[in-house]
């Protein structure tokens, strides 16, 4: 069985990083993190999870289509955390339910660890996450 214990992270599209960033850091007390620069991505810190702002211009923001409105997505995925973590176990059962999906190393709200993707019925992607590993590279 799959224990989601926490989210780890959210990934908003955004038209304004600027006016985003100052929102979640002024209003909501969010703290910078980090900037990866090759995903066009800006982490903010929130309690133990990360808010990320991607913009709709940006190299992971171009892939959601059209800018946050009516026609386009603001929420790129939510993530949440799994515990206990067992990857093989996860995949196995996911694949009974007819989802295909890896495993991949990717930052999150505690570090760099296992994690993978899949879509709900009406298309919204759900990143499940791991905990961190040390010495283990991000992919994103």
């Amino acid at each position: 069985m799959i224990t989601i214990r926490a989210i780890d992270h959210i990934v908003l599209r955004v038209t304004n990083l600027e006016v985003m960033a100052r929102f979640y850091i002024d209003v909501l007390g969010a703290r910078f993190e980090k900037h990866q620069e090759a995903f066009g991505l800006y982490q903010l810190r929130v309690g133990e999870a990360l808010i990320d702002l991607v913009p709709v211009d940006g190299p992971a923001g171009r892939k959601g289509g059209a800018a946050p409105g009516a026609e386009g997505r603001n929420l790129d995925h939510v993530c949440f955390r799994v515990l206990p973590w067992d990857g093989p176990a996860i995949v196995e059962e996911l694949r009974g339910h007819g989802i295909e999906t890896q495993i991949g190393m990717r930052y999150g709200a505690e570090g760099n660890g296992p994690s993978l993707y899949l879509d709900d019925p009406e298309g919204n992607t759900i990143e499940l996450k791991g905990p961190p590993w040390a010495g283990i590279p991000a992919t994103h």
